[in-house]
Parts: structure tokens; C-alpha cells; sequence
């Protein structure tokens, strides 16, 4: 059973954007607090794109068009990659024995696939949710409520 305990941390992100938040609480009063703020620029991937789509031609004559590269979610990635070392750096230091992971569902699997072993063993539950534009209460509220329906 998933309890968020005094001390648990709780990880809130989305692809551009992430909280990391410490329970002052205990389990039947969470009182989550800001640890830490990561964010990085994201523009649109047409923001991002120096050059139009290469051509290509083939023995008949026709044209097609290469596939263009998402810059935008190449750099969701990336923040993955980020978060998970940024992560696995606090645990290795010991600054957190139990995590909550809370992410949109498609940077949660993300994030999942990147963390350390070290990192992993401490995650206590994953929140498939985008909470990151919601004030600090919302958070503990959908948190609470998720933890709870876990249990």
C-alpha cells in the first residue's frame, strides 16, 4: 500500500516542465512544498526547424517528401533524460528514500523507461496525470485522492 508518508517526495511534470515537491505532512495530512522548479523552452517544432523538408525522386520521377523530425518531442525526451538524471543524482546522494512520479501518461513512460535502478526501488506509486499548471493545493488534493484509490 502507497502511503505518502513525512519525507516522500513527489515528482509533478509534463514535457517542458517539472516540480519536485517534499510531503511535510504525513500520511493523513499531505502538506507538499517546493523543493526544486526545472523547466526548459519548447517551442513548436516550426519554431525549431532551420530548413523546409528534403525531396527525394525516385526512377520514375516521382517526388516525395522526407519525413520532418519533431524537434518538439525530441526535446520532451531530452527532458526525460534530464529529469531521470536529475533524479537518480538527489538519490544516489540520499535525499529521498520514497517518490511519487505524476506526469502526463506518454512522459511518465518516458521518464519510467530512463530512471535508475536506484531511482526506481524508491518510487512508491506513478500518477498518469498532467498536474503541472495546477496550483500547489490541487496537487496534494488529486495526489491524496490518487494515492488513496491505490490502496
Amino acid at each position: 500500500m502507497a502511503r505518502l508518508t513525512g519525507g516522500t517526495w513527489v515528482l509533478v511534470a509534463d514535457g517542458e516542465k517539472a516540480l519536485i515537491l517534499e510531503n511535510h505532512g504525513d500520511a493523513d495530512y499531505i502538506d507538499l512544498r517546493v523543493l526544486d522548479k526545472e523547466e526548459q523552452e519548447n517551442p513548436p517544432t516550426r519554431e525549431q526547424a532551420a530548413n523546409r523538408r528534403g525531396r527525394m525522386s525516385d526512377s520514375q520521377g516521382n517526388k516525395s517528401a522526407f519525413e520532418d523530425t519533431d524537434w518538439h518531442e525530441l526535446q520532451k525526451d531530452r527532458f526525460a533524460d534530464d529529469l531521470a538524471e536529475l533524479l537518480y543524482a538527489h538519490a544516489h546522494k540520499g535525499a529521498f528514500d520514497r517518490i511519487v512520479l505524476v506526469a502526463a501518461p506518454g512522459v511518465l513512460g518516458e521518464i519510467r523507461k530512463k530512471l535508475h535502478q536506484e531511482v526506481e526501488s524508491k518510487v512508491i506509486a506513478e500518477i498518469p496525470k498532467t498536474l503541472t499548471n495546477h496550483s500547489l493545493d490541487a496537487i496534494e488534493q488529486r495526489v491524496a485522492e490518487d494515492i488513496k484509490d491505490a490502496a
